[in-house]
Order: structure tokens, then sequence, then C-alpha cells
């Protein structure tokens, strides 16, 4: 099932890329990076395979890839910054994330706050979150762009190289890159087990 579902939002993916062109990279890549998990390891080898045939450039589309990268964070950020707080003393309770764990995320981004947005990057399904903390955490803006633009960069830049030398197999990276997004993602589900045992226990004792 899943295997489908990927197929076939590969399959649009590609269509937008085909009609926009560049300005279709940048605006999926800033989606994939506004807290909507869109596959980046699909859309930026598919960049790069249309590199070989003169569809694309190599340099504008890593380029246009990390701008989209950016404008599509900077969204998360603002939403975080301006509401992301408020949403969650409100919500949060709902889905276990107490006050404490508010001030337990901003001593984290003021300590940690650069690795954590530039590593972040790098991560399934993490990746497109990871500027909405930085926002709510209020992490200083020109810090967050300098990070920010470096990963997406090299993000952009090595799946665009991949899809390069692979041509018309671009979309064989795709089983490597499920294989690695199941095991972050059983690593996510673990985090979430620990994650609810703690704060049930929390609200045992208290």
């Amino acid at each position: 099932m899943f295997t489908k579902i990927l197929t076939v939002l590969s399959l649009f993916l590609i269509s937008i890329i085909n009609k926009m062109g560049y300005w279709g990279l940048v605006l999926l890549m800033a989606v994939g990076s506004a807290c909507i998990p869109l596959p980046s390891e699909v859309i930026m080898p598919f960049s790069g395979y249309l590199t070989t045939n003169g569809v694309f450039n190599f340099w504008p589309a890593v380029f246009m890839g990390t701008l989209g990268c950016l404008l599509g964070s900077i969204a998360a950020y603002y939403a975080g910054l301006w509401g992301g707080r408020a949403w969650i003393l409100k919500y949060g309770k709902y889905v276990l994330i107490s006050h404490h764990d508010l001030d337990l995320a901003d001593k984290w981004f003021k300590n940690h706050g650069e690795v954590t947005v530039f590593v972040g990057r790098f991560l399934p399904v993490i990746r497109a979150f990871i500027s909405f903390p930085a926002g709510i955490s209020k992490m200083k803006m020109w810090s967050f762009i300098i990070y920010t633009t470096a990963s997406s960069f090299i993000w952009c830049f090595a799946f665009a190289w991949i899809g390069k030398q692979l041509g018309e197999n671009w979309s064989s990276i795709k089983v490597y890159f499920q294989k690695f997004d199941l095991l972050i993602g059983i690593v996510l589900i673990l985090g979430i087990f620990w994650y609810i045992d703690r704060h049930l226990k929390l609200l045992k004792k208290s």
C-alpha cells in the first residue's frame, strides 16, 4: 500500500515539475519544507535527471530547490512564531504536550538550535516540521536562515547530482530511501511510545 501511494505521489510531483519547470521545483520544495512531508528524494533526483536532457541546468536546479526549501521553512518558522505557542498551550494537552515541554524545547533550541535545524534537514518527516518548533522557540532569524540554507543546499545538490548520475534510472534511488525512511519511521514510532508512556506516568503522579 505504501509503495502504491508513493508511486502515485511521485507521478503527481513529476507532472508538476514537467508543467511548471523551475517554479514547480520551487513550489514543491517549499511545500515539503512547510510541515507537509513531500518526498524531496523524488523531487530533486528527477530534477537532476532533467539536466541530462537539457530541460534543466544543474546549478539553477540546485539553486531553485534550495530557494524552495528556504521559502517553505521561513513560512513554517513564522507560523510557529506567531501562533504555534498559543496553539500548543490551548490544544497541546490533547496530544500530551505540556508547558514544561515547551520550556524544554525553548532551552534546547537556545543551546542547540543551529545543529538541530541543520541536522533535522537530513531526516525523513522531521525535515518537513523542524522549522515550526524553531519559530515557537524564537530562534534567531539570521541564524535560522544560514543553517537552513546550508543544509538545504547540501541536500538539493546531493540528490540532484545523484539523479544526474543515474540518468533514466533516477527513480531507483527511491528503493534505498524507502528502507531508510522505514528505519527512521520505526525510531520515531518508538520515540512516540516512550513519550506517551513518560507523560502518562507523570499524569498519574500528579
